[in-house]
């Protein structure tokens, strides 16, 4: 949605467990990426060390280390939230919680950006050497009104290069488009119903594309219209998620993620 808030381009860089320097360090040939390390933040305490058990057959840190890019829009870098509120910090601190070696967590994502932008970014910064990639994009393109087709078309272009930087179409996922019609802005603006029935007709055209590829397609829309404009449950824009909602899209995806990373 391209509101009238300061649009912000981030691309994320942390490192933990390991000092992420290595030859193909992606942040260091990007100089506008910025680098931090959720654990030390007031989130969640680091994982335990994986040598404190290497022998246990059940210890996914054993597993290689996961380098995580998260490419997406505003509900991405949490518009309105600070950082360790975003979703994608807060799945990466639930798993190094639970033991996975994320060394690495990269955000290419910026308030207002449609499908094209998407892609324009991804090709202009070229991200290489990640395992795991998440996608959430779409929600501009029905606030502008972009034809339909349009999004079908960049859509597909999104998912190609995501399974291309990630290595295969077993380490992508894709979350829905949560449902802005809900809050004060949503409702200020347009028809409830009529954004709610646009968004619907996104995320089936992406849920059937993720089935056909096998790739996870994770709804967090009807937790955003389950929570609606309740109290907690938006930043304080009154149209983003707030650090709770996105707490509760975690939950959701944090266990199809954790089958990704087990296979």
């Amino acid at each position: 949605m391209k509101f009238p808030f300061k649009t912000l381009l981030l691309l994320l860089s942390f490192c933990l467990l390991t000092s992420c320097q290595d030859d193909d360090n992606f942040a260091e040939n990007n100089p506008d990426i910025i680098t931090d390390n959720p654990f030390e933040g007031p989130v969640n305490d680091p994982p335990d060390d994986p040598t404190d058990n290497p022998t246990d057959p059940n210890n996914p840190v054993e597993s290689e280390p996961v380098k995580y890019l998260a490419l997406g829009d505003s509900y991405t870098i949490g518009q309105g939230v600070v950082q360790e509120e975003r979703w994608p910090n807060q799945l990466a601190v639930k798993l190094g919680a639970e033991g996975y070696n994320i060394v690495n967590l990269e955000i290419i994502a910026q308030t207002g950006w449609k499908t094209s932008d998407l892609i324009n970014a991804v090709e202009d910064n070229e991200p290489h050497n990640f395992n795991l990639v998440s996608l959430l994009i779409g929600v501009n393109n029905q606030f502008n009104s972009v034809p339909f087709q349009t999004f079908i078309n960049e859509f597909e272009i999104l998912i190609q290069k995501s399974i291309d930087i990630a290595g295969g179409s077993e380490r992508v996922f894709v979350v829905s488009i949560p449902d802005y019609g809900i809050t004060p802005f949503g409702n200020s603006w347009g028809d409830p119903e009529v954004i709610a029935a646009e968004l619907d007709m996104y995320n089936d055209h992406m849920m059937q594309r993720c089935q056909e590829l096998g790739i996870p397609f994770i709804n967090i829309t009807d937790i955003s219209r389950n929570l609606g404009d309740s109290e907690g449950a938006l930043a304080p824009d009154n149209l983003h998620p707030s650090g709770f909602q996105y707490s509760l899209w975690v939950e959701e995806i944090l266990p199809e993620v954790k089958q990704i990373l087990d296979e």
